[in-house]
């Protein structure tokens, strides 16, 4: 537990400066993460970045501005909105995705390429399916 905390505050400074350099949060630099390879529903972007729909919202509202993302309606179901990446936005997610592979590779390569692929196919079942932030309940005083 204790090297997975570690390696997680790890990952997050890296996630953090790297969001800062390019002008946004974190968990800005999150929903390109999601989004460049799915097309979810509002709700359900929300609901995986533990987000009440209204923030979410106004995530999305910076994100379009900037020309970063788009919402539109679900092929399936007219009724639902989803949102996606637009090309400018896939190209900004591939930057950010180099960068923090080759700010990430110094530390991934002290293992021998034997230990990554071993690292990954232990890691993956802890990955999937996602966690979903859940809001904690504070007791009423």
């Amino acid at each position: 537990m204790e090297a997975l905390v570690r390696s997680a505050f790890q990952v997050m400074g890296v996630m953090t400066r790297i969001s800062a350099e390019h002008d946004l949060s974190l968990t800005q630099l999150r929903v390109l993460g999601i989004l460049r390879d799915r097309r979810p529903r509002v709700t359900e972007l929300a609901t995986f970045l533990g987000l009440d729909k209204s923030t979410m919202s106004g995530l999305i509202d910076r994100a379009e501005r900037r020309g970063l993302l788009k919402r539109g309606k679900n092929p399936h179901d007219k009724r639902v909105v989803d949102v996606y990446l637009t090309p400018a936005g896939h190209e900004l997610e591939q930057r950010l995705t180099d960068e923090f592979r080759r700010d990430l590779a110094p530390v991934v390569d002290r293992l021998p390429h034997h230990q990554r692929v071993e690292f990954t196919r232990l890691f993956e079942p802890l990955l999937s399916p996602p966690l979903v932030i859940k809001p904690r309940v504070t007791p009423q005083r």
